[in-house]
Order: C-alpha cells, then structure tokens, then sequence
C-alpha cells in the first residue's frame, strides 16, 4: 500500500510541473500607424471614426489603469477600467453609441491623473 501511495504522489509531483517558457507572454506587434514613441501613451489608429477604431496604450509597468472618452466639453461620456501590461496593448473603441462629434481619449492612472490623451471625430 505504501509503494502505491508513493508511485501516486511521485505521478502527481511530475504531472505538476509544467514548463516555464509557456507561461512567457508573447510579444505585441504593433503596425506603424499606433507606434508609440515614448514609454507611456496612448495613440488611435485614425482621427475619423465610423464604428470602431484601433488604438495602441503603452504603460510603463502592469496593472489597472482607466481609459475616458471626453466630449467637446471635456466631460467625460464613458470610462472604462482596462487591466494592461508593460508595453503595448492593442484595444479597440467601439463609437457606435456615440453621436457625431470631436472627442478626446484619455488614459488615467486610478488615482486620476492623467497619462496620455489623443483625439477623435465620430463620423
């Protein structure tokens, strides 16, 4: 009875292990249009929108992070909390919702401040 016990948990040890190259994210390619520069910042694929468009959130260290789509009065119309990593993150802004108008995207740290903005017109 104690070599099956053994031989079992022996299995199970070796059945636990898991290669540590698979956990490694993979890395984003971004097209020229949503590169980046800087370390930090937000960049959308194109100032004219119809129903979505694609944009590129770069943040300097992993975590939570809120993204506000401003109005011409700079009030905010929707927010969204986005959970990034390091680097760029490709997300997407679905407009349809919204009424023709020119509109600011920004991103905020949870505390309000914020980190990078661009520009939008809802066609």
């Amino acid at each position: 009875m104690k070599k099956i016990l053994g031989l079992l948990a022996t299995i199970c040890l070796i059945a636990s292990c898991t290669n540590e190259d698979l956990l490694v994210p993979t890395t984003t390619e971004v097209s020229e249009k949503l590169q980046i520069v800087g370390n930090l910042g937000i960049k959308v694929e194109t100032p004219f929108v119809k129903e979505e468009v694609a944009m590129n959130v770069k943040a300097i260290t992993a975590g939570k992070y809120m993204v506000k789509i401003l109005n011409i009065a700079n009030k905010s119309v929707s927010k969204e909390e986005v959970t990034l990593k390091e680097g760029n993150n490709l997300l997407k802004i679905y407009a349809n919702a919204l009424p023709s108008s020119a509109y600011r995207i920004g991103l905020f740290d949870l505390e309000g401040n914020l980190l990078g903005i661009a520009d939008f017109n809802k066609l």
